[in-house]
């Protein structure tokens, strides 16, 4: 008798395998004093169809949802650190911040593609707005690792909960350039739509948040109170994918609308309890996705690109919080956790393609996919770094 396994029994396999890589792999970092989130993704490196072919293609392309639901989950716990009395005492210097960080290293990358490298203004213009971006997913997770706190960490979240707001409005302003100049004309409706969707996302996000709190009666089961929020962050990230919208800024509202309006931090222990299988597969999955090869491709301008938006990053963070009277600290290490670059990113990436030349598209699309994953594997190191010489990570 021959045993044939069907398609639920690959699913479930991959995942028992996903799981278990990467626990396997955090006993052999954690030694390293690596973080979790570093683990995960060399995991998903080595068990993906570049190397040891454990998972193949077809699964990984079946999970694509997994990074919508880590992401809402991800924006919803960024939103506890968001209370109204902390960003009233800190919101217009995070402001500030923000606008430097993201900008100084857009504008860098832009001039460095356009006269170092001389390429065509609209590949350089896409890639410095993409460049804006940082993922908050590594980032939040090393937070959480740690357990690390103070206003150091305040900032941070701050300036990644505002960063992607920043990049998509860029990213939608150049699209609307590039495009304008093709058809020859420029239509003020095509800057906006995709401007008035974001708005449109956050008044839905603060909306949920209200509901949840009507809904979420102190007689309501732990049970009951987890499986309501679920259900909400999930709808939510749906209708925002309805209109090809990041679920970051409306789950994010969402999170910060629930805590300022009831108090309530036990909601946010509840999920931090139920995610970390959630989050563990999305990282691994980022590391399936790298296509190992495509690393031998990223070439001069990839490299250009890894180290100036570092670079870029570093330089605008540290102006902005001079300008905005942070101390030593913070202004020394805080363009280090900025590093991580992903799921905005790549997501951009693919809309770059659409626009450019398919050949320019595809030189686009592949030093985004190859970076971002690099960008992943230091960014959970450089973040701790960051925490610990911040005095944000307790020294044991």
């Amino acid at each position: 008798m021959t045993l044939q396994m069907n398609e639920v029994t690959v699913i479930l396999m991959s995942l028992s395998i996903m799981l278990i890589s990467g626990f396997l792999m955090t006993r052999v970092t954690k030694p390293l004093k690596l973080p979790n989130v570093t683990a995960y993704i060399i995991a998903g490196i080595l068990i993906g169809p570049y190397v040891l072919k454990l998972i193949s293609t077809e699964i990984v392309d079946n999970m694509s949802f997994v990074g919508d639901i880590a992401l809402a989950f991800i924006a919803f716990d960024v939103g506890k650190f968001l209370k109204k009395e902390v960003f009233l005492r800190s919101g217009l210097r995070a402001i500030i911040i923000t606008l430097f960080e993201s900008l100084v290293a857009g504008a860098v990358i832009t001039l460095a593609m356009r006269f170092m490298f001389k390429l065509e203004w609209d590949f350089s213009l896409l890639l410095g707005a993409i460049a804006t971006a940082t993922a908050p997913a590594s980032t939040m997770m090393t937070i959480n690792q740690y357990k690390a706190k103070g206003e150091f960490v305040d900032i941070l979240l701050q300036v990644v909960a505002l960063d992607d707001m920043v990049c998509l409005i860029t990213f939608s302003l150049v699209a609307t350039f590039i495009n304008a100049n093709k058809a020859g004309t420029f239509m003020l409706t095509d800057a906006l739509l995709p401007i008035l969707h974001n708005l449109g996302a956050l008044v839905i996000g603060f909306v949920f948040g209200i509901i949840l709190g009507r809904i979420l009666t102190p007689t309501r089961s732990d049970d009951n109170r987890l499986i309501l929020t679920i259900a909400m962050l999930l709808g939510l990230s749906a209708l925002t994918s309805m209109f090809d919208i990041s679920p970051l800024l409306s789950c994010m509202v969402f999170g910060i609308t629930y805590i300022n309006t009831t108090e309530d931090k036990k909601l946010y222990t509840q999920i931090n309890h139920f995610t970390p299988p959630i989050l563990s597969l999305f990282f691994i999955l980022s590391g399936i996705k790298l296509d190992v090869g495509s690393l031998a491709t990223l070439g001069v301008i990839g490299v250009a690109y890894f180290f100036i938006r570092i670079i870029g990053k570093y330089i605008g963070s540290y102006v902005g919080c001079h300008l905005t009277g942070k101390d030593r600290a913070i202004c020394n290490y805080l363009g280090f956790a900025l590093v991580p670059q992903a799921g905005v990113a790549i997501g951009l990436a693919f809309l770059g393609y659409r626009i450019l030349p398919p050949d320019v598209g595809n030189r686009l699309l592949t030093i985004i996919l190859s970076s971002s994953v690099l960008y992943e594997i230091i960014g959970p190191a450089s973040a701790k770094f960051a925490l610990f010489y911040s005095g944000s990570i307790k020294k044991t």
